[in-house]
């Protein structure tokens, strides 16, 4: 496992669909693909958020979604869920803000008094970390120094997964592959964010494990940064 000092080890976990997808089209939930996932593999996922610190997805993914992000399906202790969300305009009723397990919230100065005041009042820890939007690099650091978390895992949507591995943040991914094609131009796959230029600026992956897991498959990678 690569060891850091000033941020924790990540692991970026997604299902995906043959095609790198991970929904059925833009705008949709993750969850429907997701009820496709062997019971064996719905496992993995909640034993490996069992194993972790902290749980992170982007606000979209908790607008679309509306997740829990807590260890329903084997014994352990729910990670603390973080949410990267800039401008706190986070719904107030969702479900990552109930009681079940503890949340933070991470915001940018720039966000409304009124809106982080009422999302302290839901009982969430409020993270500062930016001026204008939330830097993952503090945010991480903020999550290792003040909070304690070695482990993050990700369970992210395409931007947030596209941000954190362009920052080099990512240390590991483990995809659960689904037997399924669903196309669409614009459907959301596996990492978003901007078109690279060249095959320099490709970011590149050592396998290091793959298996069944019922009846999926799951690789699992090493991340290879440039220089490092």
């Amino acid at each position: 496992m690569t060891t850091t000092h000033d941020r924790p080890h990540v692991l970026m976990m997604s299902e995906i669909t043959a095609d790198g997808k991970l929904t059925l089209k833009k705008g949709a939930s993750s969850k429907i693909l997701m009820k496709y996932m062997a019971p064996e593999t719905e496992t993995l996922l909640h034993t490996t958020r069992a194993e972790y610190d902290a749980i992170m997805v982007g606000a979209n993914t908790i607008r679309i979604d509306n997740s829990f992000l807590t260890v329903r399906l084997v014994p352990g202790k729910s990670p603390l869920r973080v949410i990267p969300c800039s401008m706190a305009d986070i719904p107030l009723d969702a479900n990552v803000l109930g009681p079940d397990a503890p949340t933070a919230i991470a915001v940018c100065e720039a966000a409304p008094l009124e809106r982080v005041g009422a999302i302290r009042k839901k009982g969430a820890h409020v993270i500062v970390a930016g001026k204008t939007h939330v830097e993952l690099p503090l945010l991480l650091k903020i999550l290792r120094e003040k909070f304690g978390v070695k482990k993050l895992m990700i369970e992210g949507g395409p931007t947030l997964n596209w941000h954190m591995l362009h920052d080099r943040l990512v240390d590991e991914i483990r995809l659960i592959h689904l037997p399924f094609i669903v196309g669409g131009s614009d459907t959301p796959s596996l990492v978003g964010g901007m078109h690279i230029n060249s095959e320099d600026e490709m970011i590149r992956l050592n396998l290091k494990k793959y298996y069944m897991c019922g009846s999926n498959l799951v690789s699992e990678f090493d991340v290879l940064y440039a220089g490092v």
